[in-house]
């Protein structure tokens, strides 16, 4: 069985009424993997902007494993400390991770996350050496669109992002980075230029989908299941 992990930030526990994209990857797994999986986590609520806490159980759809890491306002600086403990309790086999813009917008450099990323990296494996991991970069969002610098220090990250899957990708604990979603506009595919709406929740899922199912034959294309409705 294998065992997915999501971990991410705000836009990956989501908030209170929505699906998420962990939903949309759970119903793609279950047409395409051909095998028996679980999604794990430490964590399964969304956040409640009614009371600022993650501490609602109002999925769109409840009738699913929602099992995560995640955490609005949470970046890699604040769950590199926690993977190796959420790898080794959940005895998870592949992280799905999209962090960073938290980072970026509030805590550190491009330079300095892409440090934390090889300090999550480390502590992955050190709980589970034959661990995999597919790396999401930081997506678009309405803050790049309008501050310049802060889209220059997205966009350094991402080229550190992308040298990281590829220096540290091993035989035995294999890294992916995923490609950014095809034709992703923060204008229809977000409710405020930031957080997936259903469209973008599709989008995101397809990214890890597509970067598993081309890099190591997990699953199968995504396509068939853009069409869905929310």
């Amino acid at each position: 069985m294998l065992r997915f992990m999501p971990v991410g930030d705000s836009m990956t526990i989501g908030s209170a009424g929505e699906h998420t994209w962990r939903y949309r990857m759970w119903q793609h797994l279950r047409v395409t993997h051909g095998g028996p999986f679980r999604l794990v986590g430490p964590r399964e609520t969304l956040y409640d902007k009614a009371t600022g806490a993650a501490d609602s159980y109002e999925y769109a759809d409840p009738d699913f494993p929602r099992a995560h890491l995640a955490g609005w306002g949470e970046g890699w600086h604040h769950l590199s400390p926690l993977i190796a403990d959420a790898v080794r309790d959940s005895r998870a086999d592949v992280l799905l991770v999209s962090l960073g813009l938290i980072d970026l917008g509030f805590y550190t450099n491009a330079t300095q996350t892409s440090e934390n990323v090889h300090a999550f990296i480390a502590a992955a494996r050190s709980a589970n050496p034959r661990i995999s991991m597919v790396l999401l970069p930081v997506i678009p969002n309405i803050r790049a669109e309008s501050d310049a610098p802060f889209a220059r220090e997205v966009a350094l990250f991402n080229d550190l992002l992308a040298k990281t899957a590829a220096n540290l990708d091993e035989p035995g604990s294999p890294l992916l980075l995923a490609s950014l979603p095809h034709s992703y506009d923060i204008h229809a595919d977000t409710y405020d230029g930031t957080h997936p709406n259903a469209a973008g929740e599709h989008k995101l899922a397809s990214a890890f989908a597509e970067a598993m199912h081309q890099g190591w034959g997990v699953g199968g294309p995504y396509e068939s299941h853009l069409a869905e409705s929310a």
